[in-house]
Parts: structure tokens; sequence; C-alpha cells
């Protein structure tokens, strides 16, 4: 039988809004403990050069993430390599079960467990991601300056994606799979009048093409769904835009939950539907997706588990 393990503050995930959620907890001497979860440092650790972190012109996402974690651990956070494969939020103190067999037990919990972009599960797309594949036209687009880009997907995201990158890019081909978008009828509308955009209709992207030394995208292989003929579409950059999956297993048949997954918070904080539980990061927000964005949920995070726990005391 497993360990049992018990603190103040229980911090699942480890993205820039577990770490800083464990900075500004530790701060508060509230001795914060921390389950890193199967990818330490969430999806900056599969990034390469990050440019919009305030402080750091140019910094690798892994780097970033190494720091964070010291910094984290610097303050008095215990940091602990394990996945939390249930979390019991019905009764106090909160009870998770790690892979690892140790039972965790906390006065409040901190959800930092962050979404993760929906690829097309292509084996070509898998080996480029990085090097020329990105679901982050934001984060990414800046690469693409004066050069030819492809987007994939047709709602929302993938037309506001598109948009987006014509501030860098010298083309943007939108490939979709349909003869229409599902997109809101503004955006294809902007979409639609832009110059810079061309749309590729009843096409579906089969493999995502590039050198070997070094890795970079030259083009996707396209299929027609009607008659099956294949073609090329040159590009130095690919972008999937096919929507995001926030990571919300553990709790989705606990907390209140909106947007297809996405835990609710009640605004202007990280108050989920259960006292001394919260979240922040991008298991709450299908809008802005950022690192800064998030680190700063987790600043929330940490205060108002704070404040929850001192009213309890008091």
């Amino acid at each position: 039988m497993g360990a049992t393990r018990h603190s103040k503050v229980l911090i699942i995930g480890s993205g820039p809004a577990g770490y800083t959620a464990a900075v500004y907890a530790a701060r508060a001497m509230l001795e914060p403990l921390l389950v890193q979860g199967m990818q330490p440092g969430g999806q900056l650790t599969i990034t390469t050069e990050v440019e919009n972190w305030p402080g750091e012109s140019t910094i690798m996402g892994p780097d970033l993430m190494v720091k964070m974690e010291a910094h984290a651990a610097a303050t008095g956070a215990e940091i602990v390599s394990d996945l939390i494969t249930s979390l019991d939020l019905q009764k106090r103190p909160f009870t998770a079960i790690g892979d690892s067999g140790t039972t965790y037990t906390a006065d409040s919990v901190i959800l930092a467990t962050g979404a993760q972009a929906r690829w097309l599960g292509l084996a070509s797309e898998e080996k480029y991601k990085g090097f020329g594949a990105s679901a982050c036209a934001t984060c990414d687009g800046f690469f693409y300056r004066g050069k030819e880009v492809v987007v994939a997907g047709g709602g929302n995201s993938a037309v506001e994606e598109a948009l987006y990158l014509t501030n860098f890019a010298s083309k943007v081909t939108l490939i979709h799979r349909r003869d229409s978008l599902r997109a809101e009828k503004i955006l294809q509308h902007r979409l639609f009048k832009h110059p810079k955009i061309e749309v590729l209709w009843n096409h579906t992207i089969e493999e995502v093409l590039g050198t070997e030394a070094p890795l970079g995208v030259t083009g996707v292989r396209v299929r027609d769904v009607h008659s099956g003929a294949e073609s090329v579409v040159p590009c130095d950059g690919f972008f999937v835009a096919i929507g995001h999956a926030p990571a919300s297993e553990l709790v989705k048949d606990q907390l209140e939950l909106h947007h297809g997954g996405y835990v609710r918070v009640e605004p202007g904080s990280t108050l989920t539907s259960i006292p001394g539980v919260f979240a922040a990061g991008d298991l709450t927000d299908p809008v802005y997706r950022q690192a800064v964005t998030s680190a700063g949920m987790g600043c929330m995070a940490a205060l108002d588990a704070e404040r929850f726990l001192a009213a309890e005391e008091s």
C-alpha cells in the first residue's frame, strides 16, 4: 500500500499556471505540494523559441519551464514526479491518487492540468511539431514573416488563425475538408475578402512534407475528397486549428464545465463550483491560451487559496 501525503495546497499540473501557483503559495507559507503529471512543463516543453515571455527577448520553451520549476522549488514548493489518476472532490480533505500508489490529501486544490491542441493524427505532423508544424499562430506566426503558410480547419479557430497569420505571411492557404465553413459569418466575411488568403475546399491533408537536416516543412500533400486526386501545396509553415481539448477528465463529473469541457470559474477569480477547489490556466481558458495569461491565473489561484484557507482557520 502506498504512502499518504497531506498538504494545505495540492497543485495538479506543472505548466506556467501550476509553477506560478506554487511560487505564490510557497511565499504565503502554505507549503504547497505540486504533482507534475505526465508532461512536466506542459505544452511549452514541445515548443522551440518563445519570444513573447516578458523579460526574455527569446528563450527556448523547455528552458523556460526548467527555470520556472527551479524557481518554484527555490521558494519552498515541493515538486513530485507523479501522475494523478483519480481525484475525489466530494469531501474535505480532498483526496487524489497517484499512479505511483501514493495518496495525496489536501485542504485545497489548484487544478492546472492545461489543455492540448487537437492534431490531425498524422505521423508526419508529429515529426515536424516545433519544426514548421504548429497549433498556435499567436505563438509561432512571427517566424513566418514573408513566407507562405497553410492552416487546416473550418471553424472559428481556423479562420481566426488564418487572419492573424496575414500579419506576417505573404500567403495563407486555408484547407477545409468540406465546401463551407463552420465559422461565424462575420469571420468568414473577413476571410473571403482578405487578399492574402486562399481557401482550398473539399480537401484533406494526407501528409506534411519537409526536409530532414535540418527539419523543416516544405509543403503538405492533400487529397480531393470527391475525386481522390492528390496534389502538393507548398508552404513553409503548417498550422492545425481544429480546436483544443482541456484536460478536465479528472473533474468532468465533479465540477461545472462549459465551452466543451473547460472548467468554469467565477469571473475575475479562479473559484470553481466547489469551495476550496481552484482552477487556472488553459484548463479554464478557451480564448487566450498564452503562457503569460496562464501564469497570471496561477498567481490568482494561489491568492484565492490563501484567502480561502485563512477564512477556514478563522
